[in-house]
């Protein structure tokens, strides 16, 4: 549950992500500074067909970012796009500044991609631009599967160039650019059915409770794309309790951490996060790993304020097919009991919940292939590094 400041990169097959680091971005992820290859290119004027036309500035006026081209403006998820970004020195720059470009879920603000790259490939750093001249900067990104936001501006040690308008940043200096991407996927729903017998908490699923709840496949947490290990999830519920079920597909079933609120998301664990009053702040994460250590958090809000003391009160099993920490044999997986006291979780709106009671939930997996390549999985997928992304949480409704 440490707040990293790690940027996480998602890659095509794997996603390096951890339930509880923070992707937000830098300046970070920086590329070494390339050797200006040719003079820098300049224009009189921007295109005429700019899709998005700004004219704000950063530092008291000296450097005005006037837009972006975008093209083509309505591709496909996960096909290339075409930046070009057009700005204006109205004096000297400073020195020392590179060039940044974040491409940024519009919900969350999270890091989808990190663009950071060399104007024109390192041919006109910021500092050379002449006055009066408008520099063309042109790159390439996927377009994003979610509605997002190209950030941009520039960097130097720690800091950015400030944004003169605070209504044309984000906040954190980075000046807001075109928008990609179309229509989020809807977010799934879970109807999880009251049982009138609880399972019992041993480990082994084969309790009549778990034979009559639904059954979900976990998919890859950053694009939704079927996961290269099998986990399946259920839950069911009584006056009580909330009951969570986990059956992981695992060859290498492995853990160093024993100690409770040990940061067991740094390894192989299995996760839920609930936020049950559906409000988008406060929320509870639960995590179970191999050994059945636990670690349970409260948040006020997103990624703020988060308190280990707060005690879920859940009991928990693990039954493991195979041999623990042992590299050299094949394991075939290992499950998960979890039993949850509504009491203890935060702002239960009824407690037992009522039937049409909505929760918003997510259901996670971290699994290290060759201990070393991280994949993370979700049963609604966030299409960012961040387990914390409450907008793409799915619903949990009661039955």
């Amino acid at each position: 549950m440490r707040l990293s400041s790690k940027v996480l990169v998602p890659l095509l097959t794997l996603t390096c992500l951890a339930a509880c680091r923070d992707e937000q971005a830098g300046p970070k992820q920086r590329t070494p500074r390339l050797p200006a290859p040719a003079q820098a290119r300049t224009l009189d004027a921007a295109p005429a067909d700019l899709t998005f036309r700004s004219g704000a500035t950063f530092a008291g006026g000296t450097v005005v970012y006037l837009g972006s081209k975008v093209t083509p403006a309505n591709a496909a998820p996960g096909e290339q796009v075409h930046l070009a970004h057009y700005f204006q020195a109205t004096r000297p720059p400073p020195q020392g500044f590179g060039f940044f470009v974040h491409i940024i879920d519009a919900a969350s603000g999270g890091m989808l991609v990190n663009a950071d790259h060399e104007v024109q490939g390192g041919a006109a750093p910021l500092a050379s631009w002449p006055v009066g001249k408008v520099i063309e900067d042109v790159h390439s990104v996927p377009m994003p599967p979610v509605p997002a936001r190209v950030v941009l501006g520039f960097w130097r040690d720690d800091q950015r160039l400030p944004v003169d308008d605070p209504s044309a940043q984000d906040g954190s200096q980075r000046m807001l650019g075109p928008q990609l991407g179309g229509n989020a996927p809807d977010l799934p729903e879970y109807a999880v059915g009251r049982v009138k017998k609880a399972p019992t908490i041993d480990g082994v699923l084969n309790d009549a409770a778990w034979k009559d709840a639904r059954p979900v496949v976990l998919v890859g947490s950053f694009d939704g794309r079927p996961a290269r290990l099998r986990t399946e999830a259920r839950l069911v519920y009584d006056d009580a309790n909330l009951y969570v079920a986990f059956d992981i597909e695992d060859p290498d079933i492995w853990g160093t951490m024993r100690n409770r609120d040990d940061s067991i998301y740094e390894e192989e664990v299995v996760e839920i996060f609930l936020d049950a009053n559906a409000d988008g702040r406060t929320y509870n994460e639960l995590q179970v790993s191999p050994h059945n250590v636990i670690f349970d958090a409260y948040f006020p809000a997103r990624r703020q304020g988060m308190d280990r003391s707060w005690d879920s009160g859940m009991k928990t099993a693990v039954k493991v097919r195979g041999t623990l920490d042992n590299p050299s044999d094949k394991d075939e997986g290992w499950t998960v009991e979890m039993q949850i006291p509504f009491a203890h979780l935060a702002e239960v709106p009824h407690i037992p919940p009522q039937k049409g009671d909505r929760w918003r939930f997510n259901l996670y997996r971290l699994e290290h292939h060759q201990r070393r390549d991280v994949e993370g999985q979700a049963f609604s997928p966030l299409f960012i590094g961040d387990f914390h992304a409450l907008p793409r949480f799915a619903w949990l409704s009661f039955q």
